[in-house]
């Protein structure tokens, strides 16, 4: 289903985070449960991941380590108790902006031509 990328591209951080708060992953391995949790709407790339785990490591949000994997080293990215405290507070607000819009929509659910 094609969607509209502005919609989802503030939400993006979350999610990641989201993950990282279940469990700590490697690039592809978010990439690849993003993809699969989400029925294929969200398809990121690794260059925009990479640039957002950079992002929210300089904020403070995640920290990085490398551990040897299937033979591989990779590099594992880890929530920290301030990215679980930021994860909290965009989850509300994504909860009271989901809410909103359902009020809005009234339930009307819009068949495809």
């Amino acid at each position: 289903m094609a969607s509209d990328k502005g919609i989802m591209s503030g939400s993006t951080s979350m999610l990641i985070l989201q993950l990282l708060s279940e469990k700590e992953m490697y690039g592809y391995e978010m990439i690849e449960t993003l993809r699969r949790r989400s029925n294929n709407m969200f398809e990121l790339k690794a260059g925009t991941l990479y640039p957002l785990l950079h992002g929210l490591e300089s904020q403070g949000f995640l920290v990085s380590y490398e551990k040897e994997s299937q033979g591989k080293m990779r590099k594992y990215y880890q929530i920290t108790r301030e990215g679980k405290g930021h994860l909290k507070k965009r989850v509300k607000e994504w909860t009271a902006y989901s809410e909103a819009v359902s009020q809005v929509l009234g339930g009307v659910i819009y068949e495809m031509a």
